[in-house]
C-alpha cells in the first residue's frame, strides 16, 4: 500500500510540473490600424524576451481594419530578436526594401494585405533577425506580383528553377495591380 501510495504522490509530482511548464508560456496580441505603431510594439515585446509567432489583417469588431499579430514568450526566453515591418502599396517598393532587409540578415516570418490608416491597401511583411547570432543567414529575396494566376505559376516555377524557395503568399489590392496575387520567395544569398 506504501508503494502505490508514494508512486500515485510521484505520477502527481510529474503531472503538477507538466502543468506548470505549459502554463508558462506567455502570450500577447498586438493590434494596430498603423504599420510604425505594430513596428514598435512589436520591437518592445521582443525587449522583454516575446517572439512573433503570426500576423493577420482585416476588419475587427471594434478597431476596424487593423494588422493583428501574435507574440510568445517561452519560460526562460530572452529579449534578442529585431523586427522591422515593411508595408507598401507598390510591389517593386516592397522588393527592393525586402531585399534591403536580406543584405543585413532580416529573415521572412509573416505577410499580409490590409488596409492601413494612411496608405490604403498594402502589402505587409514582417521580417525577423537575432542580432546576438554571429552566423547570420543572408537571403536574397524575389517577390512576385499578378493579377493572373496562370502567370504567377509560371513565375514561381521560373524562380524555383533558380533555386527560391517560397515563404509567403497574400492576394490583395494593390496600388498599380488591382487586384493581385504577391508571392515571396527566397534563396540563400552568395557569400563574396
Amino acid at each position: 500500500m506504501k508503494k502505490i501510495a508514494t508512486m500515485c504522490f510521484c505520477i502527481g509530482i510529474i503531472g503538477a510540473i507538466q502543468l506548470t511548464a505549459v502554463a508558462q508560456t506567455k502570450y500577447k496580441l498586438l493590434a494596430t490600424k498603423k504599420t510604425s505603431t505594430m513596428q514598435k510594439e512589436l520591437n518592445q515585446l521582443a525587449d522583454e524576451g516575446y517572439r512573433f509567432e503570426g500576423v493577420s489583417g482585416g476588419s475587427t469588431a471594434f478597431g476596424g481594419s487593423e494588422v493583428v499579430a501574435i507574440m510568445s514568450k517561452a519560460p526562460g526566453q530572452k529579449g534578442a530578436y529585431k523586427y522591422i515591418l515593411l508595408a507598401t502599396s507598390k510591389t517593386s517598393t516592397m522588393q527592393k526594401e525586402l531585399q534591403e532587409a536580406g543584405d543585413n540578415g532580416y529573415e521572412y516570418r509573416g505577410q499580409v494585405v490590409f488596409k492601413t490608416f494612411i496608405g490604403g491597401d498594402e502589402v505587409v511583411t514582417i521580417l525577423e533577425k537575432d542580432p546576438t547570432r554571429a552566423d547570420i543567414t543572408k537571403y536574397e529575396y524575389k517577390l512576385y506580383a499578378t493579377n493572373r494566376t496562370s502567370t504567377m505559376e509560371k513565375e514561381h516555377n521560373e524562380a524555383g528553377d533558380a533555386g527560391f524557395t517560397f515563404v509567403g503568399v497574400t492576394v490583395g489590392k494593390t496600388l498599380i495591380g488591382g487586384s493581385e496575387v504577391v508571392v515571396i520567395t527566397r534563396k540563400k544569398a552568395r557569400t563574396q
